[in-house]
């Protein structure tokens, strides 16, 4: 069974999904020129990202979704399994948002573009005044429910476990005074980890777990944000596996 469906992905999924990639970054970067970033900035991802779940047989399942007010905008702090995790958020997270995400993707050909089209967030860690930038862009992004996603463990992980959370998110929240919505995702790990190359049938699960306010403003706040965050992450892995 294991060979028809790494036939499959190369004879069918591969040649579509370069399609799909292509018409949604070519999609993004015009349409967010016409008809601004809000929209277009995220819904043709949504469905590009949705699309490839579903060209690869893969079970998604999410739950607490509920427990977020549409109006308000949150600082998403989900852990890093593997590649599959933007696909399941961006497909199934069900909120518009921008992404927070290392300089150096903006290189990458015509995704890159569409990122910067659509208003993700751009990281430039070399220097105290890219922090700064990124806050500047943040301020002006996150409005009428809009919000963002970060990585807190910062890259995927090697063998499936939760890493450690560094500060950037909690410091981005602390100084927006916005709510941190943990988030944790199972199954993406086994279904493409950082070393594997074809991808393995198995099923994805997204929670969202209650958002935690902000606990004052400054270092205590950042400390107690990030420690709940990280507690909420790994109880939500233990209790699915």
């Amino acid at each position: 069974m294991k060979i028809f469906y790494r036939i499959y992905q190369l004879c069918i999924v591969l040649p579509i999904f370069l399609v799909l990639t292509l018409l949604t970054a070519l999609t993004t970067i015009i349409g967010s020129l016409i008809g601004g970033a809000r929209v277009w900035g995220y819904y043709p991802g949504k469905i590009w990202s949705q699309l490839t779940c579903y060209l690869l047989l893969l079970p998604v399942h999410v739950e607490g979704r509920e427990k977020l007010d549409k109006h308000t905008s949150y600082v998403f702090a989900p852990n890093h399994q593997g590649a599959f995790d933007i696909f399941l958020i961006y497909g199934f997270l069900g909120r518009n948002f921008k992404w927070m995400m290392k300089k150096s993707l903006r290189k990458i050909p015509f995704v890159g573009k569409a990122c910067a089209s659509a208003g993700h967030i751009f990281v430039d860690r070399s220097n105290p005044k890219g922090m700064l930038a990124t806050i500047r862009q943040a301020e002006r992004s996150l409005t009428n429910g809009v919000s963002l996603v970060v990585f807190p463990e910062g890259s995927r992980t090697q063998d499936g476990s939760l890493g450690t959370f560094k500060r950037g998110a909690f410091q981005l929240a602390d100084d927006l005074q916005l709510p941190v919505v943990p988030v944790t995702i199972s199954g993406s790990f086994d279904v493409l980890p950082k070393s594997a190359k074809w991808v393995r049938r198995h099923r994805l699960v997204l929670t969202i777990h209650q958002p935690i306010p902000p606990h004052g403003k400054g270092p205590e706040n950042v400390k107690a944000l990030m420690e709940e965050t990280y507690e909420a992450v790994a109880k939500g892995l233990n209790t699915i596996s």
